[in-house]
């Protein structure tokens, strides 16, 4: 058997915990062997291949089992067939495998990819044989594709088309037998497209539909078109086939939502419509029509519509699927928002000069004409911490000064020169922020849930890691947040901390809270990223619990019109993201949403912005960054002055 089993190099380098995890069972599985308890040692053994399905010493062991049981067929009893352990079913595939059963054992590979597509279950000698093929059935290579390829990723990462590459390749040699096979054809295209390969699945699922036009071909073969780039020839399959057979308010959807991700949004609202119509209790068309719509004409309101889907019909995870869709990198709906500050723009042109390290360690001064939030200040400290930031003023009305009547402010000011006004936290709530802060997130409802995993930490530590932020992580996102976009990181931990505070003693009504009181006191303190990410936290809490709407979208709004206020005299940079906020509140009075959308016009911000989850996935610096030489003293860029002039609705009032 051992010849069958064992294939290609071990793809685990040596020493890593998974190898010395199965290496122990191995050895634990041989030692009771040898004194007779194969059923203990074949626990054993599928507990090594679960940890290590390449593992040579586990498949030596499962010949040495397979001749104590009396051979591979009597060795089959030790691995009983119902049960559902991922390891035993591999072991019990390559027992049939010896035993000439291949298309059983393919099945149960087939299982095993569904359970585990990062696993390299395939990567075995006995499947990837040149003789297989010609041993295997159509019908035996698409029973076990329909058993996995619906579960897998479309596409699949790099390491998910690596561990299946053996059965990919399996399946083109077995679709090259059978070249009038419709079926395996059009199944096998759904694997080819997932492994990236789009040029193969298109030909199969032509292959498919020109032997079999009917629905399952036209569908895969639409599926392929679109994976290749080519939307206007897989609309044509498609809407062809909805001609001929109005049936499938799925293919509506599709339809609906292909037109939307190529820009024809209207185009395409009227198949959304027509499949919520045909199918008004199918868990896909009313997600979709409301993305569509969105899509159409961006009413955040279709994207509140998502979530309280998403609420009241929690089955319904489509909803969760579109919502992510639409909201993946745009400010607040999936990303912490980007920092507009002159301070934050020479942040980044210091840490993209030649001497960018050096630089950290010399007392860099930044002279700054007017105050800006205290937050920036410190994101730009935190990369340069002998660095030395000169404000010369303040201006009107004092940003310094919060806007109403406040019960705690986190920053005290000594003449121009902000300071954190609570201590440091702890350090095990400080590793714990360090752990949860994100810069992206699926949606806001999820944003809110993730919160609740430092609903736990004393309301000090909330607002003590709020101007103490800890390090990034040290992982791959951390080291580009540290290297090119720290303030993201800054914005990243006061967000998940407000959204924290959005959980602290959850079970107190809203009105009389804590929870609230000292989320309003962060929105109306003085001006600073912490406004925005109160308020962002009470957009969250509102699109969660519809009995606070009324009350959040009055003091977020409240707040935007104390910084539209302040615009007129002086640079407001929190203004933007304030009405962005607002906009994120579509319940409220039209009057206030089309005045932020003005404002944001006014002050050139109405494009659609990127969020920081593009930064986290970037492999470098962000695009359009300048570059600067990293002098002794540095002196912001003047950006493009906004202009003075406000909306006429915020004139008339």
């Amino acid at each position: 058997m051992d010849e069958q089993h064992t294939q290609g190099a071990d793809p685990y380098q040596d020493g890593g915990e998974e190898r010395l995890a199965a290496e122990g069972e191995v050895a634990l599985a041989r030692l009771v062997m040898d004194g007779g308890g194969l059923a203990h040692a074949a626990d054993h053994l599928g507990n090594a291949f679960a940890a290590d399905p390449r593992l040579p010493e586990a498949h030596e062991a499962l010949t040495e089992l397979a001749r104590h049981a009396g051979g591979p067929a009597a060795a089959l009893e030790l691995f009983p067939a119902d049960r559902p352990f991922v390891g035993a079913a591999v072991c019990r595939a390559h027992l049939l495998a010896a035993c000439g059963e291949w298309g059983e054992a393919l099945l149960l590979i087939a299982k095993a990819i569904r359970a585990r597509h990062d696993r390299p279950w395939s990567h075995v000698a006995w499947l990837t044989q040149d003789a297989l093929p010609g041993r295997l059935s159509p019908d035996q290579v698409t029973q076990a594709l329909a058993h996995m390829v619906t579960a897998l990723p479309d596409p699949l990462d790099a390491a998910g088309r690596e561990a299946v590459r053996p059965f990919h390749e399996l399946v083109a040699a077995v679709v090259a037998r059978h070249p009038g096979d419709a079926r395996l054809a059009a199944i096998g295209s759904a694997l080819a497209r997932r492994v990236g390969d789009t040029g193969q699945a298109v030909r199969w699922a032509a292959q498919a539909h020109r032997l079999q036009p009917d629905h399952i071909p036209s569908i895969m073969l639409g599926y392929a078109l679109r994976a290749a780039g080519r939307p206007d020839d897989a609309l044509r399959v498609w809407c062809a086939e909805i001609a001929r057979d109005a049936s499938d308010v799925s293919l509506m959807v599709d339809i609906a939502e292909l037109y939307a991700s190529t820009g024809r949004a209207a185009q395409g609202l009227p198949w959304a419509e027509r499949a919520a119509a045909a199918g008004p209790d199918d868990p896909q068309t009313a997600p979709a029509l409301l993305g569509v719509r969105y899509a159409a004409d961006r009413d955040p309101a279709h994207l509140l519509a998502l979530a309280d889907l998403l609420r009241t019909r929690p089955e319904h995870s489509y909803a969760a699927t579109v919502l992510a869709r639409h909201s993946e990198g745009q400010p607040w709906l999936g990303a912490v928002a980007d920092a507009t500050e002159a301070t934050v723009d020479v942040l980044h042109q210091l840490l993209r000069s030649p001497d960018a390290e050096g630089a950290r360690t010399r007392q860099v001064r930044l002279a700054s004409s007017a105050v800006e939030p205290p937050s920036a200040v410190l994101a730009f400290l935190m990369s340069f911490p002998y660095g030395e930031v000169v404000q010369r003023a303040a201006g009107e009305p004092d940003p310094r000064e919060p806007v109403g009547a406040v019960g705690r402010t986190l920053w005290a000011y000594d003449g121009l020169v902000a300071r954190p006004a609570v201590p440091a936290p702890s350090a095990e709530a400080a590793r714990l922020v360090r752990d949860t802060a994100v810069v992206s997130w699926p949606h806001i409802p999820a944003a809110y849930d993730h919160g609740v995993r430092l609903s736990g930490l004393p309301l000090a530590d909330l607002l003590g890691v709020m101007v103490h932020p800890p390090e990034p992580r040290e992982d791959a996102q951390g080291r580009r947040l540290r290297a090119y976009r720290p303030e993201l990181w800054v914005r990243a931990v006061q967000t998940s901390a407000c959204l924290g505070l959005a959980h602290h003693r959850a079970d107190e009504p809203w009105p009389g809270s804590e929870r609230r009181s000292v989320l309003l006191d962060l929105l109306g303190g003085p001006e600073d990223w912490l406004a925005e990410a109160a308020a962002f936290a009470m957009v969250a809490t509102a699109w969660v619990d519809p009995a606070v709407r009324e009350d959040v979208g009055l003091r977020v709004t409240e707040r935007m019109l104390a910084a539209a206020k302040a615009h007129r005299t002086r640079e407001v940079t929190v203004l933007g993201s304030l009405c962005r906020l607002v906009l994120l509140c579509p319940w409220l009075d039209p009057t206030y949403t089309d005045l932020a959308r003005d404002l944001l016009t006014a002050i050139g911000q109405d494009g659609d912005a990127d969020g920081g989850a593009v930064v986290g996935r970037a492999g470098g610096p962000p695009n359009g960054a300048a570059s600067a030489a990293g002098p002794e003293e540095a002196a912001p860029r003047p950006r493009p002055r906004a202009r003075r002039r406000l909306p006429w609705r915020w004139r008339r009032r």
